[in-house]
């Protein structure tokens, strides 16, 4: 997290991202004051294209607080640059006070590449320690609880912390065509929180979907042994 003010012994410098003659090197539809995405787009400018060392061009991991994901305005023309014309395959979703004490804002890895545009998002949530709600300064996350993201990493499927969504799917646009939202902040819908708090209609709706597949399935095997007899 950058703060706008930084102090150097007694003193506080101003960080000269408001500046004007900082902010005139983004488009003017892109300017802001929120340092974050200031620093989102110059990474996105600063990767290589395809084809100048590496096939899928330039590759990024990057922090990101909770508010650059469902932020709107300016932040939606960026994210729909990042959707259309960069591949954001991951966003690994941190639990809260990873970056304790000095903030308590929940933050995401998002990873993205220089070969898009965005197909499937994955989204993959990393829970806190059993038992307890968030990090703390004294009992800080540590790297062996990135095991179970790793593991799925090269082998990815959904499950009860793993999750994609279509990019299409993000954009939002009103009937003039004018960009209305670029919301990446998805909820866990595998999550026993997210089951809990579903209407009615839409469980029934998914068990039967599920019977008809189970009924599909049945009658695949009928068929099978049906065929396989003398």
């Amino acid at each position: 997290m950058i703060h706008k003010l930084r102090k150097t012994r007694n003193t506080f410098i101003r960080l000269p991202w408001e500046e004007k003659g900082i902010l005139g090197n983004f488009p003017e539809d892109m300017q802001t004051s929120e340092t974050a995405l200031l620093f989102l787009q110059l990474i996105m400018r600063k990767l290589k294209r395809p084809g100048q060392g590496a096939e899928n061009g330039g590759r990024a991991a990057v922090v990101a607080p909770n508010g650059t994901l469902f932020a709107d305005g300016v932040a939606a023309r960026i994210k729909e640059e990042l959707l259309k014309h960069f591949n954001l395959h991951t966003i690994v979703r941190l639990p809260e006070g990873v970056f304790a004490p000095y903030t308590d804002i929940p933050t995401n890895l998002l990873f993205f590449d220089r070969s898009g545009p965005a197909g499937d998002i994955w989204f993959y949530q990393i829970p806190p320690p059993e038992g307890r709600r968030k990090y703390t300064k004294t009992k800080p996350m540590e790297y062996a609880e990135f095991g179970g993201c790793l593991a799925w990493w090269k082998a990815r499927e959904e499950n009860g912390n793993a999750w994609k969504v279509c990019a299409a799917d993000v954009l939002k646009y009103d009937e003039a065509g004018r960009l209305v939202s670029a919301n990446l902040d998805s909820k866990n819908p595998n999550s026993l929180e997210a089951l809990e708090h579903r209407p009615p209609e839409a469980l029934i709706a998914d068990m039967l979907e599920k019977e008809r597949q189970v009924v599909v399935v049945m009658e695949e095997i009928r068929e099978m042994l049906v065929s396989e007899r003398p």
